[in-house]
């Protein structure tokens, strides 16, 4: 009830600015501007755009000499080009607009963490996060930064999400022999993420910042609990402001009574650069945020670059692979809310299926949280697939036990009624799930998976028309994330006999079954926008 009653709240203040005074004033002879961002996942043109962005930036410049951009994650990864040079072009790009901290998301490290440390070195302003530890407890990244505005100190802190150890890839961040060798402070209490934090925030203190703002990615909505940004924030004194992402969320700002009785801002833009944040810290000392929209001014030097980054990938992304006759939903078509991560939609089943007849298994598997776009009726092409499936996850399939698929399906309901990356769409297999028993799904420190230790909210599971059998061996496609490296904590599967992996990718094996399987044109077969009933969800 507290949770609902905080949401609610939240709803309110969502449509307010906030204005909140600092325990002591520390007045610069001009506005501060912090301009923020967050979760753009590779949004060049998208909603405002990245030129829109500049010019905005540029503006504020001639309103004030005190202007900042931070990123609070998940920049790099999330569209074709994106993909087709890991990472390497928006971070180009992030550099021409101009950055002055950012710190990773979770998605960051898609790439894997060699490639991620490559990134670090090619951005200009460089990557931030306090709690990103080597196997040796040292720190990764530099924990913060601290800049001057006049004669005021801002202390920009860096936090990433220890959901991260399974929402990336987990063995990222592992040895070759799967032993962690990084750490994002996690545990089930969220105490040891507290403690880095405020170790950091008590240091920039003693460095002389007036102020303190923690960017991260750590979320609300669906964030574990513990971890998320109004826990850090209750849990954490000397915080100002946090600068957030994660759970796309749009939030002008929401006030938390942070440790000690001082307020706290937290805000979010949503994502794909549907807002631009605005932190403005007046020469009277007061800190309010708003978020911005409807930008059109555009800065042509931008544009210029953005158009020479993305001619180099054109001709390939435009090529036309097949025709859509009705449209594929990921997001609920009136609210865009991301409905594949909490029930069947026609998009999930498009792409289980896909996988399912490929690879010739019994059943497929496919986490929601790796299925981005919707694709309109009409024709589409490999720029669209690659929208749609822009982790570049390569396809595997293993002999599983029924009572491994029980458990994986299992844990993909877990955090209903809220949505969950690893909410499985499915192949082969139809399910119902009892939302409304509280989850017996039991996690360790990392998010993974280790038993259900009470009822399990899925039931009457079914393949290929019969009950599913706990000790039969079964057939299973999905990708080498989920099967291979536990990721979403889907570490059942790590006993799987592997028949193969890496022979295709995920998006190959859409484009073969739809031109091969359904004759380039995706029909009647995918024409209920919810699905055709393998998902029920009791709620």
């Amino acid at each position: 009830m507290l949770h609902l009653i905080k949401r609610f709240f939240l709803a309110v203040l969502m449509l307010v600015i906030s204005t909140v005074s600092s325990l002591t004033t520390f007045a610069a002879d001009k506005d501060i501007v912090i301009l923020y961002t967050n979760d753009i996942h590779c949004a060049i043109d998208d909603n405002q755009g990245l030129a829109a962005l500049s010019q905005y930036k540029k503006d504020m410049l001639v309103q004030t000499p005190y202007v900042a951009l931070v990123d609070a994650g998940d920049a790099i990864q999330g569209s074709p080009i994106g993909k087709l040079s890991n990472g390497e072009v928006f971070t180009r790009l992030m550099n021409a607009v101009g950055y002055d901290f950012a710190i990773p998301g979770n998605h960051e490290f898609d790439y894997g963490m060699k490639r991620f440390l490559e990134l670090k070195e090619k951005l200009t302003c460089g990557y931030y996060s306090c709690n990103l530890l080597d196997a040796y407890g040292e720190a990764v990244l530099p924990a913060y930064k601290i800049m001057s505005f006049g004669e005021t100190k801002i202390a920009f802190i860096g936090a990433t999400t220890p959901e991260t150890l399974s929402s990336s890839t987990p063995t990222f961040f592992q040895d070759a022999y799967g032993n962690y060798i990084y750490s994002f402070c996690e545990d089930k209490s969220g105490q040891k993420l507290y403690a880095r934090l405020q170790k950091t925030v008590d240091e920039v203190r003693k460095q002389g910042a007036n102020y303190v703002v923690l960017v991260a990615h750590l979320g609300m909505a669906g964030s574990t609990p513990y971890w998320s940004s109004e826990a850090v924030a209750e849990n954490i004194s000397g915080i100002d402001v946090v600068i957030d992402g994660h759970s796309h969320e749009v939030i002008p700002a929401y006030l938390v009574q942070g440790k000690g009785g001082k307020h706290v801002i937290i805000t979010q833009t949503g994502t794909k650069l549907q807002n631009i944040g605005q932190l403005t810290i007046s020469t009277d000392g007061k800190l309010s945020t708003k978020l911005i929209n409807g930008l059109t001014a555009k800065d042509p030097e931008l544009e210029a670059i953005i158009a020479r980054e993305k001619a180099a990938f054109e001709e390939i992304l435009q090529q036309p692979l097949g025709e859509a006759m009705v449209p594929l939903y990921v997001n609920d078509p009136e609210t865009g809310k991301r409905l594949i991560r909490s029930q069947e939609v026609n998009m999930g089943n498009l792409v289980a299926d896909a996988l399912r007849a490929v690879l010739s298994t019994d059943v497929a598997l496919v986490n929601g949280g790796g299925i981005r776009k919707d694709i309109p009726q009409g024709v589409f092409t490999y720029k669209d697939i690659l929208e749609v499936l822009p982790f570049g996850n390569m396809c595997a399939v293993k002999e599983v036990s029924g009572k491994q698929i029980l458990d994986a399906l299992e844990m993909g309901v877990h955090k209903l009624p809220e949505e969950s990356g690893g909410f499985l769409q499915v192949s082969g297999l139809s399910y119902v799930v009892d939302a409304t028993l509280p989850t017996s799904v039991v996690r360790d420190d990392k998010g993974n998976f280790v038993k259900v230790d009470g009822a399990y909210r899925v039931q009457s599971v079914t393949i290929a028309g019969k009950p599913l059998v706990l000790d039969k061996t079964y057939t299973v496609a999905s990708n080498s994330y989920i099967l291979n490296n536990g990721g979403n904590g889907m570490v059942m599967f790590n006993e799987g006999k592997l028949l193969s992996e890496n022979n295709l990718s995920e998006a190959d094996a859409v484009i073969e079954y739809v031109q091969n399987h359904l004759d380039a044109k995706v029909g009647e077969k995918y024409k209920e926008p919810f699905g055709e009933g393998r998902i029920v969800v009791k709620r």
